[in-house]
């Protein structure tokens, strides 16, 4: 039995997490001869044991430590399946498993099918005695998760669900999933949940410790969504992804710090008042507006299935990094933002075409001195197709070309679709290179040309001289 013991800690040990370097010293005082070599790597403030060796017939027993210190161990497994198996080894092992303190069921937990898995989930969940974080990905009957919630609410500070009440159309399965037993859960922390269809505004109450909620897959409207935030009021972190049905949302948290929002079809309206707000990712929106009380830092903004039409930020002093793309956008819009953020230095803009409503038009021209003038501070900087094209160097500006620089830039990503302006897309190209101090590193990527375009030989053979003109810093893709 000892041997069988011995072998299983072996197995298991490479799934155990130690918090504290004192308690894994004190696991070696207990039997140093059966220790022959113990490799110990921290990450994130945890020590995992990575080898345990065993020799000289001396083998380790988990039932020769007390039983304080074999539940403090155990109670580190977190995978469903492990925990399983660990019953089956003893009854001391047995015995400790209600001291598990986090359980984790993937989605190949139960590989046979006529398994009942909501009683085994159920029992597991109930047999803990203090569970404080639940995964469930694996699939299960939407009403057992009631009595899950229900039995561990007192203790229950992270909860992740894949509750996939959508099919692969986003067509709700048997109706929408009633989620007002997680009301229950009072001290939840984080919540995490997939794959959701709510057609009425969830009866949570009040969340005073929920900081970080984060929606993957949801059918709902406005009115919703919002009543689920508002009983989510000290949240620092919002994540909401794929979010169809919703038309206009208005959001005012006043400790959120990181929101990240992705609109299924592309036309709906925001509205963001959060003075703590620190990165802001944003998908799908026409219309968006954050208050003037924001410390953003980083700012995402996209729309691949609609237009942009209006984005009002205001200050962007603090911005360190940019990203506009889409399909269309205004350009109004994109001015005002380069406008606002004089101080970026990672900016990537990623646009098709610019134009209001249903027009799609060229992008006007970009004094390329003026840009980066404006913008002192840039390190980084990713264009895209037609707004490259459009940064072109005006008869206007060549005068101030002996006194112009571009102090902080040190790499430059490029991407041309096209092979018309090959000479105006090359000068624009020189003068970055002789005007950047710190160039490291120029990358001209080439996607989607039509290589029997009359021009495409021409621009190939400009592009190739100023690479070799340029080869310690340029490479073509």
């Amino acid at each position: 039995m000892y041997c069988k013991i011995g072998i299983l800690i072996v197995s298991f040990v490479n799934s155990l997490n130690f918090k504290t370097y004192l308690f894994v010293q004190h696991l070696q005082s207990c039997n140093p001869t059966s220790v022959s070599l113990l490799q110990i790597h921290q990450n994130r403030a945890q020590i995992s044991v990575s080898r345990l060796l065993i020799y000289h017939s001396h083998i380790m027993v988990m039932d020769a430590l007390p039983d304080a210190l074999v539940q403090y161990i155990l109670s580190y497994l977190q995978n469903a399946k492990d925990i399983a198996r660990c019953t089956c080894v003893s009854k001391q092992w047995k015995e400790s498993m209600p001291f598990i303190r986090s359980l984790y069921f993937s989605r190949s937990t139960f590989e046979n099918k006529r398994t009942n898995r909501d009683a085994i989930i159920g029992r597991m969940v109930t047999s803990a005695v203090c569970l404080e974080e639940l995964i469930v990905y694996c699939p299960f009957s939407p009403p057992s998760h009631e009595s899950w919630i229900l039995s561990k609410s007192s203790s229950l500070r992270h909860l992740d669900l894949r509750v996939d009440s959508l099919n692969e159309n986003r067509v709700p399965l048997g109706g929408p999933v009633r989620l007002d037993c997680i009301g229950s859960a009072r001290v939840l922390e984080t919540l995490k949940l997939w794959g959701v269809a709510m057609d009425q505004s969830p009866n949570w109450g009040l969340f005073e410790r929920l900081h970080s909620l984060e929606i993957i897959g949801l059918v709902s409207d406005d009115h919703v969504i919002l009543s689920a935030l508002k009983a989510c009021p000290n949240l620092s972190s919002l994540i909401l992804l794929g979010c169809e049905g919703v038309r206009s949302m208005s959001i005012e948290l006043q400790h959120l710090e990181q929101c990240r929002l992705d609109f299924w079809l592309g036309d709906c309206s925001l509205t963001l008042s959060s003075p703590k707000l620190k990165v802001l990712d944003v998908l799908g929106c026409t219309w968006i507006c954050v208050k003037d009380d924001h410390s953003l830092q980083s700012l995402t903004i996209g729309n691949n299935a609609g237009q942009v039409c209006k984005v009002d930020v205001r200050k962007l002093a603090a911005v360190d990094f940019l990203s506009l793309s889409g399909r269309q956008w205004c350009w109004s819009a994109v001015s005002s933002i380069l406008h606002s953020a004089s101080e970026v230095k990672h900016l990537v803009m990623k646009i098709e075409f610019c134009g209001d409503f249903n027009q799609l038009h060229c992008f006007p021209k970009i004094d390329l001195f003026e840009f980066f003038n404006n913008h002192p501070k840039l390190r980084f900087f990713e264009i895209h197709g037609a707004m490259f094209a459009a940064l072109c160097t005006k008869n206007s500006s060549k005068q101030q070309d002996s006194r112009f620089t571009i102090p902080c830039l040190e790499e430059v990503l490029i991407k041309v679709r096209s092979p018309m302006n090959a000479e105006q897309k090359v000068r624009a190209l020189e003068t970055i290179v002789k005007h950047s101090t710190k160039l490291r590193n120029m990358v001209i990527r080439v996607t989607g040309m039509n290589c029997y375009h009359k021009n495409f030989d021409n621009f190939f053979k400009e592009i190739c001289n100023f690479r070799c003109m340029n080869h310690e810093i340029v490479r073509i893709e």
